[in-house]
């Protein structure tokens, strides 16, 4: 199953036909595809949408109601 603005897994080998025509090969059993083009790598992930999502912490404990 694929997370929101996460890598696509697929099973390998794979070969990818880039925009310019590069063929790209991974022979690795699954191969992490990237899907929000922010890699440095791409077309494989290198978890570079990790780091582009903020993560919701809870308040300090002095700011949180409690009843």
């Amino acid at each position: 199953m694929q997370e929101p603005g996460g890598p696509m897994l697929v099973e390998g080998p794979v070969e990818v036909v880039q925009k310019d025509g590069t063929l790209v090969r991974s022979d690795r059993p699954v191969v992490a595809l990237c899907t929000c083009r922010r890699s440095l790598i791409f077309p494989w992930c290198d978890t570079s949408h990790r780091g582009r999502k903020k993560p919701k912490t809870p308040p300090p404990t002095s700011e949180r109601h409690t009843e």
